[in-house]
This record gives structure tokens, sequence and C-alpha cells, in this order.
């Protein structure tokens, strides 16, 4: 029985050390950014790979050079809308992103193909979706650690940049934000809610469209009862911006009342100012 009970012992002990794993952190980390610009989703994928004393662009990443544009397995970007880029429109999908980094600008390159561990083996310009060239910005600091960003974000457009030692480059891309919203308030319109009128008439007044539409919309949304305090705000800013003071201070004491109703702190102050604002000019 003991010696049963031994021999158990031994191979439970081997078995244990085989399926062990010993886990030590990457020099490169791997790293992931999801960000929506207006309404289009962008995922980031790459690695980060640090300085550690080293001089990078012209010795470490060579200039005049294909690089992987970070550490280890691509770097990949994913659109879920077509983009514009530099003019040019880049297809919605991964791509892999490789830069040929020189001192003055950056090739920064689109490629179809996101499943290479650092550069293909054998280049393919056919799989080039979209080039273009990039400035370079020298940063007054050291970056220690390959960072990439989506900077200068609105629901236009962002700038897709990369941070390395003392410098940043950025790529713009455009989305098709008010296209995809245009179609949408078009579906909408064919059988809308107040909220779809809400919406439509939000869009049109923040986008600085055209703001006699945006009213008719607008005063769709407020029809019957208790319309919402946050509805009549924005029909109440839309009149101001038409130059009808009185009516959106009209609609603005409507707004108030409602959100004291509900006990808002916010649209009752914002409410107060704008009635204040109006009331002087």
């Amino acid at each position: 029985m003991l010696k049963n009970l031994l021999i158990l012992f031994i191979v439970f002990g081997v078995t244990s050390a085989i399926n062990a794993q010993i886990r030590t952190p990457q020099p490169s980390p791997a790293a992931k950014t999801e960000q929506v610009v207006g309404l289009t989703d962008v995922t980031l994928e790459y690695s980060r790979p640090a300085m550690r004393g080293r001089t990078i662009f012209g010795d470490l990443v060579p200039y005049g050079e294909v690089w992987r544009t970070g550490a280890n397995a691509n770097t990949k970007i994913t659109f879920s809308d077509n983009v514009t880029i530099d003019g040019k429109e880049l297809k919605k999908g991964t791509y892999a992103i490789y830069t040929i980094p020189n001192e003055t600008s950056w090739e920064v390159i689109f490629y179809s193909d996101a499943t290479n561990s650092g550069t293909p083996a054998k280049w393919d310009e056919s799989k080039v979706a979209l080039k273009t060239t990039a400035s370079v910005q020298q940063l007054p600091m050291k970056i220690e650690s390959f960072t990439m960003t989506f900077d200068d974000v609105n629901s236009e457009s962002a700038v897709l940049g990369m941070l390395w030692e003392n410098t940043y480059v950025g790529v713009k891309f455009e989305v098709p934000t008010d296209k995809t919203t245009m179609k949408s308030i078009e579906i909408a319109m064919a059988g809308p809610t107040k909220n779809d009128y809400f919406q439509a008439a939000t869009y049109y007044h923040t986008a600085k469209k055209d703001l006699k539409q945006a009213l008719i919309w607008i005063k769709k949304a407020v029809e019957g009862d208790d319309p919402a305090y946050w509805v009549l705000r924005r029909m109440s800013l839309i009149q101001a911006d038409m130059g009808d003071k009185a009516g959106a201070i009209v609609t603005a004491k409507k707004s108030l009342a409602a959100a004291e109703k509900a006990e808002n702190a916010d649209y009752i102050k914002m409410n107060k100012e704008s009635i204040t604002e109006w009331t002087k000019k």
C-alpha cells in the first residue's frame, strides 16, 4: 500500500512538472486599441518594442527600408467602413501597416495580407492597398516604448499616430460619417418616431446643415404632452441659432420647468444661462 502511494506521488510530481509552464514578460508586449471615429469602428493591434538605450531610427530601424512598424507579428488595423487617406479610398477590412522611415518623412503602407510575422518573405506589390507619405515631427522628449495612438478624433476623421524615440508621424484618415448618417436619416424618415425626429434635428443642428429643416423636425419631436427637457433644450438652441431669440427663450423656459421637475441640475443651469444670455441681446 505504501509502495503504491509512493509511486502515485512520483507520477503526480512528474506530470505536474511536465504540465507546468514558466511565464515571463515579453520584451515587446502586445497592445490593442479600439476607437470609434464618428460611426466607424477602428481596431489597432501591435507590439511595443523598447529603446533600452539603443539608437532607433537610422540604426536599429534603418532609413529607406521596409519596417514591420513594431515587433513580432504584423501590426494590424481594422476599419469597419471604407475610409479615405490622402484623397484615396481604403476599403473596409484588416490591413498590415508597414512603413519606410526616412529622416524627414515616412512612407506608410496598408498591406492587404496581415498574416505575416514581420515583413513578407516576398513583397507583393499587388497587395499594397494604399500608400501615403507622412512628415516626421521631432518630439521634445524621448518615447521609450513604441506607441501608436488615435489623435485629433472627431466625428469625421482621426490621426493614426506613431511615436518612438523622439519621432512622431501621423496619418490622417477620414470616415464616412455624414454619408452614413444621412442614409440612416432617409431610412428613418420613411416611418419616423419622435426620437428619430429628435436625432435627425440634432444632427442637422450640430453639423450646421439646414436649420429650417432641423426646426421642422424638432417641432415634430416636441408634439404632444410633456416633451422631454433635453428635446426642448435642442429646440431652443436651434431657434437661437436661427435668430429667433424670443422663441428660444419661451422654449428654454419650458425646458427649464421640465428639468426642475426632473431635478436635472445640468439642464437647469444650462437653460438659466441661455435665458440670461438671450434676454440681454
